[in-house]
């Protein structure tokens, strides 16, 4: 979908623009079909790393400024599912990807990150112009354009709708998982290493998703 020169003009009518600093307001004003990749779940040791590829049209970024779409970890889990259901119903196109807990032992978690992010973008239906990444690393043999931001998810409306997608996904595998793996108190860590996670792994050592290669997960009960 190309921006139009009025839906140009309508996000930058959008109050007080410049307390945003959004990229696609200024750097990328005028590019059409901009796809945001984000990925979460990289510093957990349970579960897998998830990534979100979402690609808005231009008339939908003043709705989402209005709604204030923030990165996602400054947002509450209440909001975040609302604006995920929100982003989901505003976009062209969203596909989640994501490399497993064996994936992330075999390659590194760099490796797995960047292949669940590339397996989020080629499940999009719709080829976007340009893919905004999360991060400075480049995703390995991706035959699209891509644009690497360092704390992309605080800078582009794109990839702050990515990472608030791959959150909310991720939260809620890890939370329908969380009844199978009690003892990890994974309800309120959500897989990350919080001290009654790490306790749970020196008592009854790692389940079959954790993430082995991990330092705290090489424990034997």
């Amino acid at each position: 979908m190309v921006k139009t020169r009025q839906a140009a003009a309508d996000i930058c009518s959008v109050p007080s623009p410049s307390t945003f600093n959004w990229l696609e307001l200024s750097d990328f004003s005028g590019t059409s079909a901009i796809a945001g990749v984000d990925e979460v779940g990289r510093g957990a040791l349970f579960g897998p790393v998830v990534a979100a590829a979402v690609l808005l049209p231009a008339d939908a970024l003043p709705e989402l400024i209005a709604a204030k779409i923030n990165d996602s970890k400054k947002l509450s889990s209440s909001r975040r599912a609302q604006l995920a259901k929100q982003i989901c119903t505003l976009a062209i196109d969203w596909k989640i990807g994501f490399a497993a807990t064996a994936e992330i032992d075999r390659l590194n978690i760099l490796q797995a990150t960047l292949l669940a992010m590339k397996r989020a973008v080629l499940k999009l239906k719709v080829q976007p112009a340009l893919c905004l990444i999360d991060g400075n690393q480049a995703i390995k043999d991706l035959l699209l354009p891509q644009q690497t931001i360092v704390k992309g998810d605080e800078r582009s409306l794109n990839i702050a709708a990515a990472s608030i997608v791959a959150k909310v996904w991720r939260d809620d595998l890890v939370l329908r998982l969380a009844s199978k793996y009690p003892m990890y108190d994974l309800t309120s860590n959500k897989g990350y290493g919080s001290q009654k996670h790490l306790l749970a792994l020196q008592k009854y050592g790692p389940s079959p998703l954790h993430r082995k290669s991990f330092r705290p997960c090489q424990i034997s009960c």
